[in-house]
């Protein structure tokens, strides 16, 4: 290429043009003082640029665009203030295993190594500030490192198990001219993770002779893709599955083998305990899953995850090291072989696995029921009725989402949540950001607690005209730690809130809004659900949530 051709051209560019090159198409984030140098190179490039108002929902943005699409998210940071905004976003990415590539800007090289020389927004050690939530950090020195580093990045943050990488590039870095040639070869070669043969050997020993098998499948099997595989081996063991909130939507949810996803209640505890082999496919065995870590399986435990610290952290398995996408079909396949030529015998004290499953839901049902929750299972059904099948939603921290993780058919839609580091705020960010990325509607479910986080990010929406619907239970406060702290101490304290008129306030960005009872929020979201660009519901009511079973059992802490 003629010398003349790269006149103007700077580091930023080569983080522009690298990204491009990789396959992205959209950026999240915020300019900044440092980072300049990298949004005035965007405007030479290719990338559609969604501008935040605030950085935590930025990173938010671009988890939503990784788990909608499946591609890397990919997040513009400024120095300092900005890059640590954005920490409350990563910890989510990271504890759900969200591929992301995150560029932060940085001062100039010349401030960097601790030493305190009052440049604006200076820190001792800027990457340090994200070790904690994401899965490495570098610092490029020099702009010809910059492909290189981007590209390592890109392949670090696709590699099972996935999640958010972190790469600073200082100020002078971005505005340094480079006579380096445009990047176009960059390309990125996934590694496999597969299962070792002999630990796939000793499970598919372990499941093809048990009387007793049980499925639990965690987000580790979405991300994997595995679902036709765990569909397949389920059928040929004919045994029961039953999904964590991160891994609803593995199985289908009317499946005569499928336990749903009542994870949290001490029946389907007490199921998976009595199981003789139990299957545990991309979940730690956490908190939520184990019912409060209740859970004491007095079988064999096969542990799949893709992240070798998971596995065995809460309970002795046989731990196979592996992404599951690559794991379950090799599980399918000697399951197959090791039943060849007969059928697999399984006795669940004189019972079938299905009516195991199907006495397990009714038990389920007949709890709530003497609960007086028809309430929120109606409110929650009413959503789903709106919901097309095919649409993805996010769920909030919120009593909603809570009910959501139990009781909510994802069908052929993405079912996404903030379980994994557990903050507030996060849908209506990532809602914008699957919408961006998909192209196509998508509901973003909050509370008026939430709802305060993120409420800026109406003027986001606005600007993009990204297609959210977003559903606003409001409650007047903070509803499920109002409900903790009743239950803990007989009164709650701090958790009722001022908020604003949220209808007046989304007009006033120009964004449709309208206010109704529980009773008439199906037709409001269908209403809502068939429009152009970003619309609210808001909806007053009061949900409760279902009585734990966990409280009376011994934990395995």
């Amino acid at each position: 290429m003629p010398a003349e051709q790269n006149i103007g051209r700077n580091g930023g560019d080569l983080v522009v043009e690298t990204l491009q090159e990789l396959g992205a198409q959209t950026v999240f984030g915020i300019p900044g003082q440092h980072a300049l140098g990298l949004f005035d190179a965007m405007g030479r490039g290719r990338l559609h640029f969604v501008s935040s108002r605030i950085e935590n929902n930025s990173a938010f943005a671009a988890d939503g665009y990784s788990r909608a699409t499946g591609a890397p998210g990919v997040l513009f940071l400024s120095t300092g203030p900005g890059a640590l905004t954005s920490l409350a976003g990563l910890q989510e990415a990271y504890a759900t295993g969200v591929p992301m590539v995150v560029v932060a800007s940085q001062i100039p090289t010349a401030g960097l190594g601790a030493r305190r020389r009052g440049m604006l927004h200076q820190l001792d050690e800027q990457r340090l500030a994200a070790a904690q939530v994401s899965k490495s950090q570098r610092t490029v020195q020099h702009a010809s490192a910059i492909p290189s580093a981007l590209q390592e990045a890109w392949t670090e943050a696709l590699t099972a198990p996935q999640g958010p990488v972190w790469v600073e590039v200082p100020q002078d870095i971005l505005l340094e001219p480079v006579a380096i040639p445009p990047v176009r070869d960059v390309a990125v070669r996934i590694p496999a993770l597969p299962a070792r043969s002999e630990l796939i050997d000793e499970a598919a020993r372990l499941l093809g002779s048990a009387s007793r098998p049980l499925i639990i499948a965690g987000g580790g099997a979405r991300r994997g893709r595995a679902e036709a595989a765990l569909l397949e081996l389920a059928e040929a063991l004919d045994a029961p599955v039953i999904c964590s909130p991160g891994g609803k939507g593995a199985f289908p949810w009317e499946h005569p083998l499928s336990l749903q996803s009542w994870i949290e209640d001490v029946h389907m505890t007490e199921l998976a305990e009595d199981a003789d082999v139990l299957l545990a496919i991309g979940t730690s065995l956490g908190e939520v899953t184990s019912n409060y870590y209740t859970l004491a399986p007095r079988g064999h435990v096969i542990q799949i995850d893709a992240e070798a610290r998971v596995l065995e952290s809460n309970h002795p398995a046989l731990g196979i090291h592996a992404d599951a996408g690559l794991a379950l079909p090799a599980l399918r396949d000697a399951v197959a072989a090791s039943l060849a030529g007969r059928d697999a015998l399984r006795d669940w004290h004189g019972r079938t696995p299905q009516e195991v499953v199907a006495a397990a839901l009714a038990i389920v049902k007949t709890r709530l029921a003497s609960q007086d929750l028809g309430h929120e299972l109606g409110y929650l059904s009413s959503i789903r009725a709106a919901v097309p099948d095919g649409m993805q939603t996010f769920w909030d921290m919120t009593i909603a989402a809570y009910w959501g993780w139990s009781c909510w058919d994802a069908r052929q839609g993405g079912f996404h949540s903030a379980q994994g580091a557990g903050g507030i705020g996060w849908a209506y960010g990532a809602a914008i950001g699957g919408a961006v990325g998909l192209g196509e509607r998508v509901l973003a479910v909050s509370g008026d607690g939430s709802a305060m986080y993120s409420i800026s990010e109406l003027a986001t929406a606005r600007q993009h005209d990204a297609p959210v619907t977003w559903l606003i239970t409001d409650d007047g406060g903070y509803g499920i730690l109002r409900e903790y702290m009743e239950g803990a101490f007989g009164q709650a304290t701090a958790t009722e809130l001022t908020r604003p008129d949220f209808v007046a306030l989304a007009e006033s960005f120009g964004v449709p809004a309208r206010r109704v009872a529980a009773e008439d929020v199906e037709e409001a979201l269908r209403n809502a659900l068939a429009s152009d660009g970003p619309n609210v519901v808001v909806v007053d009511t009061h949900l409760r949530m279902f009585a734990p079973t966990h409280l009376d059992r011994p934990t395995t802490l």
